[in-house]
């Protein structure tokens, strides 16, 4: 697990880890100085995509979950109890008509490095 410092201004981005070190098709925790658990998915051709380590069923840790690509969608599924969460939107894919979500965090490549946008409360939390 990686730890990263969030003490950043609203505009910042973090950075988190060179590309290098994020296998394609796999999870990475990372915890931010503020305890917050986001887990980082490779999903090759340097896109990459991040939520809240979490899954909304059992807290079971998305980082550890197994990649999926069906109708356009990107999922992860769970690792405890095989719940399915959308990368994109944070939604639960699977089973239907659960209303559970996880918080999603913008991504960016700058200079072969991953960087990810906190939430303005998040920073806001950080500095205070």
């Amino acid at each position: 697990m990686r730890h990263v410092n969030t003490n950043c201004g609203a505009d910042e981005w973090i950075s988190i880890a060179p590309v290098s070190e994020i296998p394609v098709r796999e999870g990475r925790n990372v915890r931010l100085e503020d305890g917050t658990e986001v887990a980082l998915f490779n999903l090759g051709d340097e896109r990459f995509l991040a939520v809240e380590n979490r899954c909304p069923h059992g807290n079971g840790p998305l980082a550890d979950g197994i990649l999926s690509s069906a109708g356009g969608s990107v999922t992860v599924t769970c690792p405890l109890h095989s719940w399915r969460i959308c990368l994109e939107s944070g939604s639960v894919a699977k089973p239907s008509g659960q209303r559970g979500c996880v918080a999603t965090f913008p991504v960016t490549i700058e200079g072969g490095i991953v960087r990810l946008q906190l939430p303005v409360r998040a920073v806001q939390e950080a500095a205070a």
